[in-house]
């Protein structure tokens, strides 16, 4: 699951460059930052609840 995760932020910061560099797609630049911003807590919630140890 975490490697998904990884792929995908690295999927989401390729879409938020290429927003950045080609004139008149900042809104993708923006979408990018968002996806990137979201998949990064998942993957912190993830990895938290496996770290965490197992209840009595």
């Amino acid at each position: 699951m975490l490697r998904l995760l990884g792929l995908l932020l690295v999927v989401w910061l390729a879409i938020t460059v290429i927003g950045a560099v080609v004139e008149g797609l900042f809104w993708l630049a923006v979408v990018g930052v968002l996806f990137f911003a979201g998949t990064a807590v998942l993957g912190w919630v993830q990895r938290d609840r496996k770290s965490l140890p197992r209840g009595r």
